[in-house]
């Protein structure tokens, strides 16, 4: 992983699996909270790592169909946006952009918080 002025590159295209996770440790990102990385469908996202309504992992939810599942609580969140689909969740978790680049996948942590943008 390395950082630059244009994001956090996190990993080659293809080093995450369809339907897996990859965590960016927050003393990587410099952000408050681990970063997970989800492919999903060809398509890459990111969100705070850990689940809004229980201290679980993101990461090792289950990700499927532009979503993924909390491992804890069953909580369903939207890889896009960080919103929460289901209960027990009600509260977003931050999204941050990602852009594929020359072979990589960069992230570009969002500064604000998810209910400052949107959630």
């Amino acid at each position: 992983m390395s950082i630059t002025h244009t994001g956090i590159r996190v990993a080659a295209v293809g080093d995450i699996e369809d339907g897996e996770a990859l965590k960016v440790p927050a003393e990587i990102t410099g952000h408050g909270d681990t970063i997970a990385v989800f492919h999903d469908g060809g398509v890459y996202y990111a969100l705070d790592d850990t689940c809004s309504h229980g201290q679980a992992s993101l990461a090792e939810g289950w990700i499927e169909d532009g979503e993924v599942e909390c491992p804890l609580h069953s909580a369903r969140f939207c890889l896009s946006s960080g919103r929460p689909l289901c209960m027990p969740a009600t509260v977003t978790v931050r999204a941050h952009r990602v852009e594929v680049r020359d072979g990589w996948i960069w992230v570009h942590p969002t500064l604000d918080s998810a209910e400052e943008a949107g959630g």
